[in-house]
């Protein structure tokens, strides 16, 4: 019975032992071989996670991890990795970047990425949904971003970035400490709850109000699987992972459509985005900056779903907080370390306040130094570190000799581009002049990506900068900020979390002017 047990367990050890060697050999010699048998230059895989093992194990982020491959390889116009076993093509060359982004895209008009509408309602949003839909809702909320409809809801921004400034002048007037990140995360949450949601929050003065907690945990890093579903969004399905929690999206479907419904029933206007979604629900629609219906025949009446409507509201809300809060956030960060960009900076702001006598929505745009201040931020820290893009249909890359066949994943390694020393000399510099005219007309157009490029480039870019700005704006004109005690210097970056973020936050010292 004992030799019988024997045998059993050494004839199993050997199964398992074949079996591991087997598929051993197919990861190495088949799954692992695809770049190499197109002649594309990849990086040695690691088995079985291809390249992604450091985003894995927390050594860098996903961001940071093809800035390395981007940097090691940037001769070369495209490289091949695998994200565990499936292919990715990432492209470093900026002529081919603006033919996939721009000149041939409609070969390249999906993200590739998560998107289930039936379970996942709130998944359905403009910078995950494919083809057609994409097209139709691109469509339909493009007016709702023009200048016009922006500067309609400024009153907004411009009133809580009040409320901003009154809880930070508390904190000035006796020198004290604070947590930019988490002050701006407030004030994007109260500004987009207002605008998308109909929703007067209040985070500012009630940081743990529903609104913000909701943020707090869509943004928290979702251990174990964000790797994962970033490679395979399939997961998403065959596991029933989600991207955002259940009572995340129980709350954001019910805020926005009871706050449809209120104003519906009770007849409410406010020349924000909800108004234009709800436009949007009833109409089909959007009216024109006269506040009348476009005439017959010129737009497309299809009406789109109060489903449609919250998952738009909801991605307005995630962009426009990650754009708004982690770029004032690093602005004022760098500003800190470096006092006499910061006074440059501020007496550009009084000046231009003073002609207008406050903020304004014309005043923004005669703020030159500033905006020069931001794109370097953007430049330095970009919010989304890497796009995405999938090929819809066969076509030859140029100069490459590689044909993208239907399904090919794409990534664009904007960060890695952002601190290319070919391309911005000393990238870990701070320098604002690198936006001057003159060395922006030097530099290829495709070298700066915040808001990515083409037709699927940000659609809430204009309102986030405004945002941003108006932020800035409140803060530099009133208040100095220094580093504070515990300042990470440089800042240590959050690993585990696509955005760029910073771990131990961002603790500045602030007085008043």
């Amino acid at each position: 019975m004992v030799v019988h047990s024997s045998y059993f367990l050494l004839e199993f050890a050997g199964i398992i032992i074949a079996l591991v060697i087997s598929v051993y050999a197919y990861l190495k010699y088949v799954s692992f071989s695809y770049w190499s048998s197109r002649n594309v230059i990849s990086p040695k895989p690691i088995i079985p996670f291809g390249h992604i093992k450091p985003v894995t194990t927390r050594k860098r982020s996903i961001g940071e991890l093809f800035q390395d491959i981007y940097s090691e390889y940037k001769k070369h116009p495209i490289i091949g990795v695998y994200l565990f076993t499936r292919p990715n093509l990432v492209i470093a060359d900026l002529d081919l970047l603006r033919f996939v982004l721009t000149k041939e895209f409609p070969h390249f008009h999906d993200r590739g990425v998560y998107c289930d509408e039936k379970t996942e309602p709130l998944s359905g949003h403009l910078f995950s949904l494919p083809g057609a839909k994409w097209r139709f809702l691109r469509n339909k909320f493009s007016p709702t971003f023009t200048s016009s409809k922006i500067k309609q809801m400024f009153p907004t921004v411009k009133e809580t970035s009040n409320r901003l400034s009154l809880i930070v002048e508390k904190k000035a007037q006796n020198s004290e400490v604070i947590e930019i990140k988490d002050l701006m995360a407030r004030f994007s949450t109260d500004v987009i709850a207002s605008v998308a949601f109909g929703i007067d929050c209040n985070s500012l003065e009630n940081p743990d109000a529903e609104f913000r907690a909701m943020g707090r945990k869509f943004f928290a890093p979702r251990k174990g699987i964000a790797g994962l579903v970033f490679a395979f969004p399939i997961l998403h399905k065959l596991f029933k992972f989600t991207s955002i929690p259940e009572d995340v999206t129980n709350f954001f479907m019910g805020a926005f459509k009871e706050a449809v419904e209120y104003r519906t029933a009770n007849n409410v206007v406010r020349r924000d985005f909800l108004d234009l979604v709800i436009q949007l629900i009833y109409k089909g629609y959007v009216h024109n900056d006269d506040e009348k219906a476009p005439l017959p025949g010129t737009v497309d009446e299809q009406k789109i779903t109060m489903d449609e409507g919250a998952a738009q509201a909801f991605v307005f809300w995630v962009g426009g907080f990650d754009t708004s809060s982690s770029t004032v956030t690093h602005c004022l960060y760098e500003l800190a370390l470096n006092q006499e960009l910061q006074e440059k900076t501020a007496a550009e702001i009084i000046r231009v306040l003073e002609e207008y006598g406050d903020v304004t929505y014309e005043s923004i745009r005669a703020m030159p130094h500033l905006h020069k201040v931001v794109s370097e931020t953007l430049r330095k820290y970009p919010v989304v570190p890497i796009l995405n893009r999938e090929c819809t249909e066969d076509i030859d890359l140029p100069g490459t000799g590689f044909r993208a066949t239907k399904g090919t994943k794409i990534i664009v390694p904007v960060l890695g581009i952002h601190w290319d020393p070919d391309l911005y000399p000393e990238p870990e510099k701070f320098d604002p002049e690198r936006f001057n005219e003159e060395n922006i007309a030097k530099r290829h157009p495709y070298a700066y990506l915040p808001f990515g490029e083409g037709p699927r480039n940000c659609i809430g870019m204009r309102f986030g900068l405004v945002q941003s700005k108006v932020g800035l704006i409140r803060m530099l004109s009133k208040f100095r900020f220094t580093p504070g005690p515990n300042l990470d210097v440089p800042l240590i970056m959050d690993k585990a979390n696509f955005v760029q973020m910073a771990l131990n936050g961002v603790t500045l010292r602030v007085q008043m002017r």
